[in-house]
């Protein structure tokens, strides 16, 4: 590394990245790094994270890290900030890590050599967007490492998915392409990660790395002596695409100022809005405004999402079953992958007892099951946090009539239940 990055030859440390934050965990099967550049438009990386952290179950979070590469000195602040503030869980948990360069790391980046008659500017952009990828690379250790961008959403479940097209390949490969699109969805083995490393800061200078992948395939197995086709043929034994992609990109506003790109993967398909569940039959109802066709009906029965504008403090969502019943645990997501800021905010589950007697003791002695309990006979059994509320239910509480989202401030957003 000293040899294509002499200059840092004169600082110790500058090839460990800074913890902004993170557990630093290790031995888990999948790292995902995602370098991340200042946007003069409109920044996507939290959207990204939402996407990415979206439909994950905790042994899924338990087996991945996801680690944010901020590759410019004067923004890990900001990035810290709003990562605090949107995934505490996930940054306590370790699934989240950012890391950034000291600022020694880049080589001067100033009278660089023009190519393919690129401005000074989009030559200056490619060679940061090169020298990023190293330290990600090199700080984790995982079975395997994907690399993907920070303006991009995913399929459900695109960790299983991921596995499941490793594991059933037969052959040596040394590139899995999740995504058609540049450098998006690459997965790579963490044995072959020093050779591709190497590669990249031996001619980052020359060509954007996306490019220089298919360079390093052509050095490995393309015979001179052979025609192209002979050399695609074999390129295509160590780069295997699976389908349909599992990430698609949804950036409009490129890092490199001035460029818009709205590029879109074909083979993504249609994104999913919405989970459905078997539930009980139950009348709903809800003092929100609803937005077109996104009624609460739909959520509930699992055929669409649920859709309203801005709630404000005293508004509800209310499921009332047909026939009191048992429940013993409950989940609500809000927000969704194409709005995933549009979640219910400081907003509780409440639960009301069949037992008409047992609801006016709960308004006379409100701690009785310790939970709170509201003048009309509610008990107050969890909240939302992070735009998901989920947990147990006191068995001792008998038969549940119904069960009531309560909203005790108003909302900056839109709110969106996508899972019922």
């Amino acid at each position: 590394m000293y040899y294509y990055l002499p200059h840092l030859r004169e600082y110790e440390d500058a090839i460990f990245p800074n913890v902004i934050f993170g557990q630093q965990r290790t031995g888990v099967s999948l790292v995902m790094g995602i370098p991340t550049v200042k946007r003069e438009k409109q920044d996507y990386l939290i959207n990204t994270l939402h996407f990415l952290l979206y439909e994950l179950s905790e042994e899924q979070k338990n087996d991945c890290v996801i680690i944010v590469f901020v590759a410019e000195v004067s923004l890990p602040g900001k990035v810290q900030n709003a990562s605090l503030h949107s995934f505490p869980r996930e940054i306590q948990s370790g699934v989240l890590e950012v890391i950034s360069p000291p600022a020694s790391y880049y080589p001067d980046l100033s009278n660089l050599k023009k190519t393919f008659g690129d401005s000074e500017d989009r030559v200056s952009y490619h060679l940061h967007v090169a020298t990023s990828p190293p330290l990600a690379f090199w700080f984790f250790v995982a079975f395997f490492f994907s690399q993907l961008e920070d303006d991009i959403i995913a399929k459900p479940d695109y960790i299983q998915s991921i596995k499941n097209f490793a594991a059933k390949q037969s052959q040596e490969w040394m590139i899995l392409e999740f995504s058609q699109l540049g450098f998006i969805g690459k997965l790579f083995k963490s044995e072959d990660l020093p050779l591709i490393v190497e590669f990249f800061l031996m001619f980052y200078k020359d060509k954007p790395i996306d490019w220089l992948i298919d360079h390093l395939l052509w050095v490995k197995v393309c015979n001179p002596e052979k025609d192209a086709i002979h050399c695609e043929k074999e390129k295509a034994k160590l780069r295997i695409r699976a389908k349909p992609s599992l990430f698609q990109h949804v950036g409009i506003y490129s890092s490199l100022a001035g460029k818009i790109q709205n590029l879109k993967d074909k083979d993504f398909g249609k994104t999913v809005l919405h989970k459905a569940h078997n539930n009980p039959p139950a009348k709903v109802d809800t003092s929100l405004r609803i937005y077109q066709q996104y009624t609460l009906e739909k959520v509930y029965k699992g055929k669409d999402c649920f859709w309203a504008s801005a709630p404000v403090a005293g508004d509800y969502i209310r499921f009332t079953f047909l026939n009191p019943l048992k429940v013993e645990k409950y989940f609500f997501r809000s927000g969704n992958m194409e709005h995933p800021g549009d979640k219910l905010f400081n907003t509780t589950v409440e639960v009301l007892p069949a037992d008409e007697t047992l609801r006016k003791e709960l308004v006379d002695n409100r701690s009785k099951f310790n939970y709170p309990a509201t003048k009309d006979g509610y008990l107050k059994i969890g909240a939302f946090e992070n735009g998901i509320a989920e947990g147990s239910i006191n068995q001792s509480i008998g038969k549940i009539q119904a069960i009531r989202l309560s909203v005790n401030s108003d909302s900056p957003v839109w709110a969106i239940l996508s899972e019922v």
